[in-house]
């Protein structure tokens, strides 16, 4: 493991795949067109040493593949990290179509955790759902312990501005560290934390265990008028924005991270690219962010 090591994650990577709350057509667009085949092999091919998965294309792939075929053409293309993303819903009571639904994508992605050799699995409240406190501490604990139970991958729950439950840092802690879970930790996206106004500082009241999983995305401070839309369509490849991420990696890097370092830029220009194109844009702007000169002690 290096402290460089960089992940492309699933909307960085899966071209035209449009995520909800982007502009453009949602239904039956969020895998990508891109081949997994085409996806491994382009991030060897710019150095890149992990790739992401949403549902979505997870269930999309195994139209086409069995996940130890998924497993051979990572494993061949050189690659050592894999994210899988996104559960919701999993605070919901048991009787809830919504939760029924998701019930029905975490067996599949626990599933594919466990035969892929999954390095985290991503989950959270991105429509901001409201839930007690308390139940959420439970349910999360629960889901971690679910997890445990069939595969190796820690739950990272990932914070952001539209999660009611988990609109601030201290929000987030509360909630991972009230479930004391050994595997349950969280996601840090720059974005996010750059859109709630945390600074890096504000990163040392983490308790390092659960500092799971760091994205690198790059953004302006100001916010535009739909935030959700922004989020999904103007992001900024590292180092092309305003936020401190360099600040962000110091003081993580302090917390003991060791990457690998997830690149989630979702961005209606990248999407635009092709696949060769967006793959050296994502490896040109992140070696040359991880490059520079650290701060940590």
């Amino acid at each position: 493991m290096s402290e460089r090591d960089i992940l492309g994650s699933y909307w960085t990577t899966a071209g035209s795949a449009t995520p909800a709350g982007a502009p453009g057509p949602i239904v039956g667009s969020e895998w990508s067109p891109f081949s997994w085949q085409e996806r491994c092999a382009h991030a060897a091919r710019v150095g890149l040493r992990g790739l992401g998965i949403w549902h979505s294309d997870l269930s999309h792939l195994l139209e086409r593949h069995q996940l130890v075929e998924l497993r051979q053409i990572f494993d061949d293309a050189g690659l050592e990290y894999l994210e899988l993303e996104f559960l919701m819903d999993w605070y919901l009571p048991d009787d809830d179509e919504r939760r029924k639904a998701a019930d029905a994508i975490r067996r599949q992605l626990f599933e594919a955790a466990a035969l892929l050799g999954a390095h985290h699995i991503k989950v959270g409240n991105i429509f901001g759902v409201p839930v007690v406190h308390e139940r959420l501490v439970e349910s999360f604990g629960a889901l971690c312990a679910d997890a445990a139970s069939q595969h190796e991958a820690p739950i990272a729950y990932e914070l952001m501005p539209f999660d009611v439950n988990a609109d601030s840092l201290q929000k987030a802690i509360s909630i991972v560290v009230g479930a004391g879970a050994s595997n349950g930790g969280l996601a840090l996206d720059t974005w996010h934390l750059g859109k709630l106004g945390v600074e890096p500082v504000e990163l040392r009241t983490i308790p390092a265990q659960y500092v799971t999983y760091a994205e690198l995305s790059d953004g302006m401070r100001e916010n535009r008028a739909d935030l959700m839309e922004e989020t999904t369509s103007h992001r900024r490849l590292p180092g092309e924005g305003e936020f401190d991420l360099a600040g962000y990696i110091d003081v993580l890097l302090d917390l003991g991270y060791r990457g690998p370092w997830g690149v989630e830029v979702l961005s209606a220009d990248l999407r635009a690219l092709s696949i060769g194109e967006a793959f050296d844009c994502i490896a040109r702007t992140t070696n040359a962010l991880l490059a520079r000169p650290s701060r940590h002690v």
